[in-house]
């Protein structure tokens, strides 16, 4: 099923999403898997993932899943601007998001959701209560990290496991990543062999022009609070179902020489040795922090994504099918499912 859906508080502007139908069992009619997409790559980049997990169902691997959700944030791919833009200079920020993220979780569980479990229970002769609202699965990329973070920390106890793929890291403007050539205390030597001061401000420059936070982008989110609310990786704490518990979340991280060579093409142009030198690392850290969100032994990764660059679903979609099974068979061996 996909198409459309107006929400309640923008009855004005279209948003673009897709749902497909649960299998059977628990998970059925008690959870609901979202996709959160980053910034460039909209919610058809999850596809490849969703046929994975799809031929294992039809194949018989598993029957008992959640239904899937993909959408398109307002400004994105083929949903409408965001209204709110008209009030606030053009943007919106990540306090939207989370609201418009809500809202669309509730209407679409209330309004197809339940419909479709139901239609396929009376045609397999079965009923099963349909929870009121549903407990969340986030499988996420990029900036849908950070989103899948603030929701979770603004609803807590309703996310029950975050597969996090390659996050932002959210603390930091990304220039400063790199060294200032201009500090007082700037030491060329800290350089590898291969980059110039000429290198380096490059690189700076098309980092501030392409990720710093207020550097402008076709959705018109406007990046800059996401630094003050989450300047940690490993806090604030996040909360599961289960009261005292965490919930369950996997981290996985790009391919440090895959993701050098990304950056090393295009526009970009990144030498890779600093890449290697000087963001990689960092992101290494940021990681590890993530995997301390949660309770230690709810917690996997950081698991490092061989072969792949930043957009992980798109470089190997098994592996983020894979790592949802993985998710979706902890659920149900904890009796949540």
């Amino acid at each position: 099923m996909s198409g459309t859906i107006h929400l309640p508080h923008k009855p004005g502007t279209p948003l673009s999403y897709r749902l497909l139908p649960p299998g059977q069992g628990p998970l059925s009619t008690t959870y609901l898997i979202v996709f959160l997409n980053g910034l460039i790559v909209p919610q058809t980049g999850w596809q490849p993932t969703i046929d994975r997990i799809q031929r294992w169902a039809e194949n018989g691997h598993r029957s008992n899943y959640p239904s899937l959700l993909t959408y398109d944030r307002y400004g994105q791919g083929e949903s409408g601007r965001d209204p709110a833009d008209e009030q606030h200079n053009g943007s919106h920020d990540i306090h939207e998001v989370i609201s418009d993220l809500h809202a669309l979780v509730q209407e679409i569980w209330k309004t197809k959701t339940k419909e479709a479990s139901h239609e396929q229970q009376q045609q397999k002769g079965e009923q099963t209560a349909h929870q009121e609202t549903p407990q969340l699965i986030f499988i996420a990329n990029s900036i849908g990290c950070v989103i899948a973070r603030l929701y979770a920390s603004t609803y807590p106890g309703v996310v029950e496991a975050l597969l996090l793929l390659d996050s932002n890291i959210a603390n930091s403007d990304q220039v400063s990543l790199f060294p200032d050539p201009d500090a007082p205390d700037f030491d060329p030597a800290i350089l590898p062999d291969d980059v110039t001061v000429a290198d380096l401000r490059r690189t700076r420059a098309a980092y501030a022009s392409h990720f710093h936070p207020s550097a402008p982008n076709p959705e018109h989110l406007d990046r800059r609070e996401i630094a003050s609310l989450l300047p940690r990786s490993d806090r604030p704490k996040l909360r599961g179902s289960d009261d005292g518990k965490g919930p369950w979340v996997t981290v996985v991280g790009h391919d440090w020489e895959a993701f050098a060579e990304e950056g090393s093409r295009g526009s970009m142009n990144v030498p890779k040795s600093l890449t290697n030198a000087f963001v990689n690392p960092a992101w290494g850290r940021y990681n590890e922090g993530l995997t301390r969100l949660t309770d230690a032994d709810r917690a996997r990764g950081p698991v490092i994504a061989t072969g792949c660059g930043h957009f992980i679903q798109k470089d190997d979609p098994d592996l983020v099918a894979l790592l949802t099974e993985d998710l979706l068979s902890k659920i149900e061996a904890s009796g949540k499912g």
